[in-house]
């Protein structure tokens, strides 16, 4: 996504942005294109690891959490619906009186955030284009009670909050790893992708499990899994799992890859992850990970380790072990089941 609904936006005068504003913009995508406005005071909310990091590198103030003031505040809708009413809200505490855009996909349910928006609010303008939409309206604390939640307890008593992946409770693919989980594993390990803790609690439950680290790239989640697990056994890292460790430095890898940036799958996610588990495990290492059904992990992991096989799976998901990761020199087999 670049930002050509706003740019759209401004150039037919519909929308009007002096220059110098004061501009908060709310978790922008990564490949936002930024130059357009370069002519204003900016500052960043992201809480996706990598966006943060290149948003920084480009030079520009970065932050988890903007309070403001701002003259305005541009929104780019999440995936999440309770996370969108929530940035709503926290953008309206921003700039009191001021201006908040409102930029979304169609596929990120813009169509449906206008609807609610207009319910509470006069919204000023609006412009479709490249299959989303972008909206306007004068901030006067119309979302207060969206506000986002603290992390909280949900039924089955993680601590979650709304916006981080599988909110309501453990997601069956991490269900089926870790009824699938080999009970040798032991010594230091990663849970790549580690979200609010739910694998590393387990894991922590091997006996020969020395130390986890866990590494997740969303913010949020990193904050409930500091709050789910209390244990010295476990290191907790803001971080991209694709880049993140020191290459040979641990015994196995557990995990439950992402394949998603946006609506549509992306296996390539989960790939680099698998390349990245390779890196960090030491030449007698273990990975196991879960995955959906359909995913095409296999190759990835016969071209990185030595030894690959099904652990369980079903319709849905399975579940892969792989060993040794190889040198490109050295072929892997793959056992079958």
């Amino acid at each position: 996504m670049t930002l050509a609904r706003l740019d759209h936006a401004r150039e037919t005068g519909a929308l009007t942005l002096s220059e110098g504003t004061r501009l908060a913009l709310l978790e922008p995508a990564p490949d936002a294109d930024l130059g357009t406005l370069s002519g204003f005071d900016i500052v960043i909310q992201q809480n996706f690891k990598p966006a943060y990091d290149l948003f920084e590198a480009m030079g520009y103030p970065v932050t988890t959490y903007a309070t403001g003031p701002a003259d305005a505040v541009l929104v780019t809708l999440p995936r999440s619906r309770d996370l969108a009413r929530g940035l709503l809200a926290q953008a309206e505490a921003i700039t009191p009186g001021g201006m908040v855009i409102v930029d979304g996909a169609k596929t990120d349910g813009v169509d449906a955030m206008l609807k609610f928006a207009r319910e509470r609010v006069s919204v000023a303008g609006q412009i479709s284009k490249a299959h989303g939409k972008v909206f306007w309206f004068t901030a006067s604390h119309a979302f207060q009670d969206c506000a986002l939640p603290d992390p909280a307890p949900v039924p089955s008593g993680w601590i979650t909050q709304p916006g981080v992946f599988s909110a309501d409770g453990p997601d069956a693919g991490s269900e089926a790893l870790i009824e699938a989980l080999p009970k040798s594993l032991k010594g230091r390990g990663a849970d790549l992708g580690g979200g609010w803790g739910y694998l590393t609690r387990h894991l922590l439950e091997l006996p020969g499990v020395t130390h986890v680290d866990l590494v997740e790239a969303d913010r949020r989640a990193l904050t409930c899994a500091e709050k789910n697990i209390i244990d010295d056994r476990v290191s907790f890292h803001w971080a991209d799992a694709t880049k993140w460790g020191v290459a040979g430095s641990l015994d196995w890898v557990v995990m439950n890859p992402p394949f998603h940036t946006s609506r549509t799958p992306d296996a390539s996610l989960g790939q680099d992850f698998i390349r990245s588990a390779a890196r960090l495990l030491r030449p007698k290492g273990t990975l196991v990970l879960v995955a959906n059904r359909h995913l095409p992990y296999e190759t990835t992991l016969a071209t990185c380790f030595a030894q690959t096989q099904e652990l369980d799976g079903d319709s849905r998901f399975k579940v892969l072990q792989a060993d040794q990761p190889r040198t490109p020199d050295k072929p892997g087999r793959t056992k079958r089941r």
